[in-house]
């Protein structure tokens, strides 16, 4: 195998190993396999590039549009420093989760399905699915926000419409992997472009957006609950399981040398993916900050800030760009709710094959996430309107947030395990970073809930002396 890959250049795809049941995934993927050269040469980087790209949909996907604007115009830049914490805490576990199934050739739910016991992996199944589902929602009401911009939709038939997103996923996956992965990254710079250029129009000053970046704050009603929405729509934790799996699509050198150059440059791809979808979310945050806080915002404005969602944030550089504004930002939105609807399905199709050793045709698989995803999104758009739905996608991003743990505990038990991952084992200032980071992503649910409760409570009691 070495001498045939080292004569057909840096990668190519493979899809001769035969399906046999004992062999580890790495030898029985889905898809075609891109075939790293055991040559070392820093050109075997582009080998690695796309599951990078694949994951980082998650960090800009509607979900986190919605968030960021209600914290730009809620908040001005006072939240960024979550979003600055969130970004470097996905790059240490998403690495973990790359090294998992480079190193073992398995992913994470696989390996749950062999440590913990029957009940255990039932719960931890049910969890990951309904996190899959809490990811699908905002996806398929972004989406519709998105049709609703472009051609005058309305939400609720714009919430059917995003079912025929499982022929786009159906239709990409007769090309191949590495196509897939190309098609992501052009959403992905897509995005990209569509916010920069909003971002230049809106001109936030540098100093209040580099002082939200770098001191944590937490100040005014709601803060906390919108702190805790922002990093659930951040760390997803249907993602850890997505991303050791999705390195297995490399076939690469067994040796040591070959898993040291794999781990390295899946990390540097990662972290580049990860740095484009941290500037989007600034810029969006920026964006917001800027327009819903500035001295001359006429009432009409106004209001639309004090309940700002996704299909109100054209307003934002109307006057700028005029009635190119919703079309713009409609582009962006689209780009996304339809990349994470296929990370989304591909994420579901790997934790039921994990969990439960179940494989289940992609259409099928996607079918029913859109279904269950579909009915909550289609019954709040039809009573609730446009801002039920944006409220829908909060609510989902939270659940995130409170379901995080379930995933990440796992991953750091396997990752620090010397058994299964030998020299690649966590080292005790990655185990402690990355304990701490689940510990404060806890501690912010813990506090929240104390929060909640202890209002809540005031508020009855505040009923009950008043009658």
């Amino acid at each position: 195998m070495a001498a045939r890959t080292a004569g057909q250049g840096q990668f190519m795809t493979s899809s001769e190993n035969p399906r046999l049941a004992n062999e580890p995934l790495i030898d029985n993927i889905e898809y075609d396999q891109i075939v790293v050269s055991d040559k070392k040469s820093w050109r075997n980087f582009f080998a690695y590039l796309g599951p990078g790209f694949l994951v980082s949909i998650a960090y800009i996907d509607p979900g986190n549009f919605q968030t960021d604007l209600q914290s730009g115009a809620q908040y001005k830049y006072g939240l960024l420093w979550i979003i600055l914490l969130a970004s470097i805490a996905a790059l240490i576990i998403q690495s973990l989760a790359a090294n998992l199934g480079v190193v073992t050739g398995k992913h994470l739910a696989e390996h749950c399905r062999k440590e913990y016991p029957k009940v255990a992996n039932i719960i931890l199944w049910i969890l990951a699915e309904i996190a899959i589902v809490a990811c699908d929602i905002p996806e398929v009401i972004g989406t519709a926000f998105a049709l609703n911009m472009l051609f005058k939709i309305p939400i609720w038939c714009g919430v059917l419409i995003t079912g025929l997103s499982t022929l786009v996923l159906l239709l990409l996956q007769q090309y191949g992997v590495r196509k897939l992965e190309i098609f992501i990254a052009l959403l992905v710079l897509i995005m990209a472009a569509c916010f920069f250029v909003e971002l230049g129009y809106a001109k936030p000053k540098s100093s209040e957006v580099l002082y939200g970046l770098f001191v944590p704050q937490l100040k005014g009603s709601g803060a906390t609950k919108l702190a805790i929405s922002l990093l659930g729509a951040m760390v997803m934790p249907h993602n850890l399981f997505l991303h050791s799996a999705l390195v297995l699509s490399r076939k690469i050198p067994r040796s040591v040398s070959g898993i040291n150059e794999a781990c390295r440059f899946y990390l540097l791809e990662s972290g580049f993916a990860l740095m484009v979808a941290f500037l989007i979310n600034v810029s969006v945050i920026s964006v917001s900050g800027a327009v819903c806080n500035s001295p001359d915002l006429n009432p009409e404005d106004e209001q639309n800030c004090q309940d700002l969602d996704l299909n109100k944030a054209s307003f934002l550089l109307k006057h700028v760009l005029g009635s190119w504004s919703s079309k713009v930002f409609a582009i962006a939105l689209l780009a996304s709710g339809q990349s994470s609807t296929i990370t989304g399905t591909y994420a579901g199709q790997y934790v039921m094959q994990g969990f439960l050793d179940l494989q289940m045709k992609p259409w099928i698989r996607n079918f029913l996430t859109r279904c269950l995803a579909i009915v909550p999104s289609l019954i709040v758009a039809l009573i609730g309107g446009s801002a039920g739905a944006g409220n829908l996608i909060i609510i989902a991003s939270m659940i995130l947030s409170f379901e995080l743990p379930f995933a990440l505990i796992p991953l750091l038990k396997f990752t620090s395990s010397k058994t299964k991952m030998g020299m690649h084992a966590n080292s005790i200032w990655i185990s402690a970073a990355t304990w701490i980071i689940g510990s404060l992503i806890m501690g912010i649910n813990i506090y929240y809930l104390a929060e909640k409760l202890f209002a809540d409570g005031k508020r009855v009691g505040q009923s009950i002396s008043s009658a």
